[in-house]
């Protein structure tokens, strides 16, 4: 009888996965599915006519390792993820370990747990709008500057590699900080205060009571962000498309491995645009999975 129950309890945890289930296969599978079958075919469109589809094999793979843009577009991706998730991760565990420290005592952390999140909740069509208005020639930012002046001459922000990747990795800092610090933060509280207390009575200093306490337990979590932040990384797309208004200039340092599949799919050519997707899933998966081996990995 009690085996009967078990099992009529559970066939409702199953019907209640059905939906999810559906959209999964619907929305994640089948375009996937879809996507590596069109990877083998010919499919493109030239001028008004379409060619294709032709099963054509690996050449389309072929076609993307030896043009030589995937691995420019890989480092102009990674470089600009670095720039924006160190000053990222160090600004979220700071204010992270600030709201969640009790003998501090801070008031209103409400507002400002709302203010650092707000960011996040901005299209990143309207950030890129922003800074490039700001940046422009004749724009805030350069007339402050030669009032100050620190320039004699408006500095072209968007005409240099350094400082357009910048602006990048920027936006995706100021975008993202909240959403971290909000994930750090429910991880730091979920610490045993027991832990603190009884470094205070061994005298542990501050920075010892961070780096031999909070960051070990912080480890699941900071994988997850590692892995999450890496993942859209890799799928950076509307912040260098809307600033650089899909070019990737100057000499396509800005150009991003999205850009580079978006301009695939704007020609029609969906053969190469599945090639170019596969190459990304696989080493989305390899830099995810080393991300976790390294974070993960027990001290010896």
């Amino acid at each position: 009888m009690k085996k009967s129950k078990v099992v009529s309890y559970n066939k409702w945890g199953y019907i209640f996965l059905i939906p999810f289930i559906v959209i999964y296969l619907l929305f994640q599978m089948v375009p996937l599915v879809s996507t590596i079958y069109n990877s083998f075919f010919e499919n493109y469109r030239s001028g008004l006519t379409q060619i294709g589809p032709n099963f054509v094999g690996i050449e389309n793979y072929k076609t993307i390792i030896t043009n030589g843009d995937l691995p420019t577009y890989f480092m102009n991706t990674m470089i600009m993820w670095i720039m924006g998730f160190i000053p990222q991760i160090i600004l979220s565990l700071l204010l992270g370990a600030w709201f969640t420290d009790p003998s501090l005592r801070l008031k209103f952390q409400g507002f400002f747990k709302t203010v650092i999140y707000l960011p996040n909740l901005i299209m990143a069509s309207a950030f890129s709008m922003l800074f490039f208005t700001l940046f422009a020639d004749g724009g805030p930012i350069n007339s402050m500057l030669m009032q100050m002046g620190f320039i004699s001459e408006p500095y072209q922000f968007m005409s240099h590699v350094w400082s357009v990747r910048t602006l990048i990795a920027s936006m995706n800092c100021i975008m993202w900080f909240g959403n971290t610090t909000i994930l750090l933060m429910a991880g730091m509280l979920g610490i045993d205060p027991s832990l603190f207390e009884a470094a205070q009575v061994d005298g542990a200093t501050a920075g010892q009571v961070f780096f031999k306490i909070t960051l070990p337990l912080l480890r699941p979590i900071l994988i997850f962000v590692m892995v999450t932040s890496l993942i859209g990384g890799l799928q950076m797309f509307d912040v260098p498309q809307i600033l650089t208004n899909g070019t990737g200039d100057p000499m396509r340092s800005s150009m991003t491995l999205i850009m580079y599949l978006n301009k695939h799919l704007y020609n029609k050519n969906y053969g190469l645009g599945g090639a170019l997707s596969v190459f990304m899933f696989v080493i989305t998966a390899i830099l995810s999975f080393i991300v976790f081996k390294f974070t993960n990995s027990e001290e010896v």
